[in-house]
């Protein structure tokens, strides 16, 4: 009959669209896995990061980890400030343009830590008050931040850097033994006008459970879909 369907490429459609159907499943079902997997990873990060911010400080060793506060002692290297980013911060009396301030800080083994003492407003390092003499520094570790295809250009006379490379920044500023992670320093504002630190340690949002949720919802539809492909393979006339 002209126009009529084979039962051969009948059950050949159906194989076809079956062997793409427990591909497609099982590509589901394994994404679904691995959401499930990060989800407890991060789950464990999280409750590290919570006890951690419960928790004083701890002295900063040779591999600090990113998940806990540390504190360092040694002094500042005063008049090598430098401005990291470019961020607005809205206040009750408008938008404010500015940046986070880093300076060097040597640790009394004469190594040097950027530390990220946090943001300021405006465009000059210079404007501001900024911290002096031996002290201690607590905070918790930002590792180095990788350069970017898209990213401004960092302004070395200027001192204004838009990727957070503690090396780059202190070779810049002269220095070496430069760490190559930043302290990002936690507490209350420090100096009248001075630079507004973290609050607190990082606390990501841990979103794969509603990514293994959809990863699994959409394995559920896979069989749903071949049952009525299948079906309507099958009603129809040879």
């Amino acid at each position: 009959m002209s126009g009529a369907i084979a039962p051969p490429a009948r059950w050949r459609r159906l194989i076809g669209m079956g062997v793409i159907s427990v591909i497609a499943f099982a590509g589901f079902i394994a994404l679904g896995i691995w959401q499930v997997h990060r989800y407890h990873h991060k789950a464990i990060i999280l409750s590290q990061i919570t006890r951690a911010q419960l928790r004083p400080p701890v002295p900063m060793g040779a591999h600090p980890s990113p998940y806990q506060k540390v504190a360092v002692t040694g002094h500042w290297i005063f008049g090598h400030p430098a401005l990291y980013g470019d961020q607005i911060r809205n206040f009750p009396q408008g938008a404010v343009q500015g940046a986070q301030l880093v300076m060097p800080f040597q640790r009394d083994d004469g190594s040097i830590v950027m530390v990220d003492l946090g943001w300021v407003a405006g465009r000059t390092p210079h404007d501001v008050p900024l911290p002096s003499g031996p002290t201690m520094v607590s905070g918790y570790v930002q590792a180095q931040e990788l350069l970017g295809m898209f990213r401004a250009k960092d302004d070395l006379a200027d001192k204004i850097f838009y990727t957070l490379d503690a090396r780059t920044i202190g070779h810049a500023l002269g220095l070496h033994r430069v760490a190559k992670f930043t302290l990002i320093a936690l507490g209350p504002k420090p100096l009248a006008g001075g630079p507004i630190p973290a609050a607190s340690l990082p606390h990501p949002p841990n979103n794969s459970k509603q990514y293994y949720l959809t990863w699994f919802g959409l394995a559920l539809v896979v069989p749903f879909e071949f049952f009525f492909y299948a079906r309507k393979i099958l009603r129809e006339k040879p």
